[in-house]
């Protein structure tokens, strides 16, 4: 009997569950490769023994059905790992920023509700730095880098792979209901504490479904299909990596991750392990095809989706000069993420010069199947399709978040007359194509991180010697966007700080994690007055047209 829960003539009442996606990549590529740099490579057979076993020895640790567990790791396999066999059992995967602050990850673990931390031994100082602040925290597992990793004060349940090693590698991963939690994560684009966001297998499913069609169905530019061979420059941490190491296990292509990111490593991995299809934030494209290397190597056959920054024509334009073939993926944190892609549609392949794809590329994009997205104004009335009528995006899809993780009152912001509202201002053209233009909130976006501008007002508050300042987001080639901070100080106080004095109070603050080392400005202007509003409010519009 195939199962014995079953009776005669029961409907079996099939489930949207990421063990699903598993499932379909044995089927067609049970012995495809998966890498991890040049330390690691296993089929997908293993992959699912792995799996199994991480399950086993996460249920040998203590969790159970609805708890939370908390990554903190490098792109890799084992996150990969991860990815599947913490929420196929009934758990909830805490993807952890270890970018952010330490005040930021105290928060972010604490009020996800973690019991488990799986860390990187290379993030061990971070975590001995935390872990009196992690009362939750029952069992941290360490993934030893490299074998002679330095020994830490933190009291380790275990090796992770000393765990797969003696689990059992055979697990019952349950039939959840499709509605299960099973990921988690922080953004932290506004102001105030991070919001958690969370995602469900249903829409986890539906995403990477949509997804695969969206990329390789039609015809047009940078197509990932099964024997496409994939390595992702995104974070894991950031989105899932946008949802596509999902995809491309459901398609069974083979799969490279690089570890910690280096320009050389990575270059060397695109020749070595053949590499079509990557996607980053500008900032590790701009990295990559500034590297003394790149002339060395044949880039003609890697495609790349590029995010969480504007892609500049800049930038598209030296990528094709090397031969990538590179466009926009847009989207949100609360999105999944993507949304749209800019890849051209079929009919306008060999229509158009090289001028117009240019164009095309660096748009925000056509949406993917199964997305509706407007623009509407202040009284949610939808603009003209006519490429200038402006106002602020909207979405609808089956995998958008719901709600934020206890935050009741910022839910109900989020979604309005039945959209979720993106914060963001664009248009669309006659051909349906979003173009995003600005962001409602004062929020900057350095190299796809998002930094509270009132975070850093708030910081540099508390010198003495500064009275009011503002911080805005200024163009940036290399990170697309880094924060300026305009300052004005006290009376008789500017003998006394100059613009590298308040530098390094910010630098000193970012080492005691009241901000992200990332979100120290580059720039602090001090200047006489700072622009308002007839209200008397902080005009940043007019300092964003001053100082840009």
């Amino acid at each position: 009997m195939v199962n014995e829960k079953y009776q005669p003539g029961e409907f079996y009442n099939y489930p949207l569950i990421i063990k699903k996606i598993l499932t379909t990549a044995l089927n067609y590529a049970p012995n495809q490769e998966i890498v991890y740099r040049d330390k690691l490579r296993y089929t997908y057979r293993d992959l699912q023994n792995r799996i199994h076993r991480l399950a086993s020895g996460l249920q040998e640790a203590g969790i159970e059905d609805g708890d939370t567990v908390a990554v903190f790791d490098y792109d890799s396999n084992r996150y990969l790992e991860c990815f599947f066999a913490i929420p196929m059992m009934g758990c909830v995967m805490q993807m952890v920023n270890w970018r952010l602050s330490a005040k930021q990850m105290v928060y972010t673990i604490n009020h996800a509700e973690a019991k488990l931390i799986i860390i990187n031994s290379d993030f061990l100082p971070l975590l001995e730095s935390i872990r009196e602040y992690l009362p939750d925290v029952k069992n941290i597992i360490v993934i030893a880098e490299n074998p002679d990793y330095p020994e830490t004060s933190l009291e380790v349940y275990s090796d992770y792979d000393a765990l797969l090693e003696r689990s059992d590698a055979q697990f019952d991963f349950p039939d959840l209901d499709e509605n299960t939690k099973a990921t988690t994560f922080y953004t932290t684009g506004t102001t105030g504490d991070p919001k958690g966001v969370h995602f469900t297998h249903r829409q986890l499913v539906l995403h990477t479904l949509s997804l695969t069609i969206a990329l390789g169905s039609y015809e047009t530019i940078g197509r990932f299909r099964s024997n496409d061979v994939y390595m992702p420059l995104t974070p894991m941490f950031h989105v899932h990596a946008w949802g596509i190491p999902y995809v491309a296990t459901l398609l069974g292509a083979k799969q490279v991750y690089p570890g910690k990111y280096e320009p050389p490593v990575l270059l060397k991995l695109i020749a070595t392990e053949g590499v079509t299809a990557s996607h980053c934030v500008p900032t590790v494209l701009q990295m990559i095809v500034n590297s003394p290397a790149v002339t060395e190597i044949d880039l003609s056959s890697w495609k790349v989706i590029i995010g969480g920054s504007k892609l500049s024509k800049g930038l598209a334009s030296s990528a094709n000069k090397l031969g990538i073939t590179v466009f926009t993926g847009y989207g949100m944190s609360e999105t999944c993420p993507v949304i749209s892609l800019s890849a051209p549609r079929p009919d306008m392949i060999g229509n158009i010069d090289d001028s117009e794809m240019l164009n095309l590329v660096v748009k925000t994009g056509l949406p993917i199947p199964l997305v509706e997205f407007e623009v509407v104004d202040i009284e949610g009335k939808p603009q003209p399709h006519d490429g200038e009528s402006v106002g602020e995006v909207v979405f609808r899809a089956p995998w958008l978040t719901r709600d934020y993780f206890k935050a009741p009152e910022k839910s109900e912001e989020l979604w309005q007359d039945g959209w979720l509202h993106s914060g963001d201002v664009g248009h669309i053209d006659s051909d349906g194509y979003l173009q995003v233009t600005d962001r409602i909130k004062d929020v900057i976006k350095t190299g796809g991180e998002w930094i509270s501008s009132l975070d850093l007002e708030n910081c540099v508050s508390q010198h003495p010697a500064v009275l009011e300042s503002a911080a805005i987001g200024i163009p940036d080639e290399k990170w697309g966007e880094r924060p300026l901070l305009i300052v004005k100080l006290k009376p008789d106080q500017e003998k006394n700080i100059d613009e590298e004095g308040l530098k390094a109070f910010m630098r000193e603050a970012a080492t005691h994690g009241t901000i992200p080392r990332y979100a120290v400005p580059d720039t602090i202007l001090i200047v006489d007055e700072l622009p308002k509003t007839s209200v008397g409010k902080l005009n940043k519009k007019v300092m964003r047209t001053n100082f840009n």
